[in-house]
């Protein structure tokens, strides 16, 4: 996302709560120094607790994210991905013929299905205007490192919380379907909110309240915006808007120490038509000049990984509620996101 698109937004965004709440956590769950946020929660426990779904008699897997092309939807705010296939060649005097690709244009982290590093976000200790020189030195991160220790120079890989820190995540997963509960069948609309009570009250429905969410979990979240991916893309209509998770949901799944949330979504905030244009504001509840708090809240305050565009469909459609999750970010040094391939186990509800 570009600076002259967050001045926009920024400054279309109304007063709703003080402006305290834009400090990054320096307080951290975790020992000084650390990079990986919820993370921490993974281990023996949560490989343990993911281990029977592999099991299963019924268990099948389910791909988790969409096919990369140059034709799938694609982020405004990112480069273009576009890559070309090469002839096929080979090496004289070998019986050897070989395919190879080239990548001519690419913001690998911030197109298709993707995860967001910790360092991915930051916030500063005032509103920018969008006219001055954008003031980057006053950035503070997870954990309360600084511009300095994260980015020292403006063309610097992350030197902290970069992708390359994220562990393997392999744990338990709980999906949750928000287009059924919310959505009476359909997507849901631009704009709408994925709150606390609604987390509380899918977790009901489909079963799941006597567990609930537990540390270390992998949470998706079902909106039915996914059921929008189309490739090729010729409606340009995905990556506009979208409904997203509520502010005080995040502070939930905070609380519950969730290691990564993925929705069906491409901002995993909710973006109501004509935000991006700076012509509405953004969702009700969102504290004033953090127009992105989920992602405020989920990399810069807990630690939470994101993944943006998970392709959840099928995994609602055969109702596999709790699985064993497997997500693997490319370790890109210093790398601010990677293209993911998540993938569940699981057995088909009934």
């Amino acid at each position: 996302m570009t600076c002259k698109f967050f001045a926009r937004v920024l400054l279309a965004s109304s007063s709703l709560f003080a402006s305290h709440i834009a400090l990054a956590q320096s307080n951290s769950l975790w020992p000084a120094g650390d990079e990986i946020g919820m993370a921490n929660t993974l281990g023996p426990e949560t490989w343990k607790r993911c281990a029977p779904y592999l099991a299963k008699a019924k268990a099948k897997s389910y791909e988790l994210s969409f096919v990369r092309s140059n034709t799938m939807p694609q982020s405004p705010f990112a480069i273009p991905h576009k890559e070309n296939a090469k002839p096929t060649v080979g090496i004289p005097g070998t019986y050897h013929a070989f395919n190879t690709d080239e990548t001519v244009s690419d913001d690998p982290g911030q197109q298709g299905t993707q995860m967001d590093a910790i360092g991915h976000f930051a916030v500063l200790p005032e509103k920018w205007d969008g006219k001055s020189p954008f003031p980057s030195q006053g950035a503070k991160y997870y954990g309360g490192f600084t511009q300095a220790d994260v980015k020292p120079t403006p063309d610097s890989p992350l030197k902290k919380l970069g992708i390359d820190k994220a562990p393997p995540i392999v744990t338990t997963a709980v999906l949750l379907d928000a287009k059924t509960y919310l959505g009476k069948g359909k997507p849901m609309e631009a704009g709408a909110v994925v709150g606390a009570k609604d987390i509380d009250g899918m977790l009901k429905a489909q079963g799941l309240g006597k567990r609930g969410l537990q540390a270390g979990d992998v949470l998706y979240i079902y909106t039915g915006w996914g059921d929008h991916w189309k490739d090729p893309d010729t409606e340009k209509f995905y990556y506009t808007k979208g409904p997203g998770l509520g502010y005080d949901a995040a502070k939930m799944i905070a609380e519950k120490k969730i290691v990564l949330v993925a929705l069906d979504n491409a901002f995993t905030d909710p973006v109501p038509d004509g935000m991006l244009q700076g012509k509405a504001q953004p969702a009700a509840g969102t504290p004033d000049g953090l127009p992105f708090v989920i992602h405020h809240n989920n990399l810069a305050v807990a630690g939470i990984h994101q993944i943006q565009n998970a392709n959840l469909g099928e995994l609602a459609k055969d109702k596999v509620w709790l699985s064993c999750t497997m997500i693997l970010p490319l370790r890109t040094q210093g790398g601010s996101g990677s293209p993911v391939r998540p993938v569940s186990i699981g057995a088909p509800g009934k």
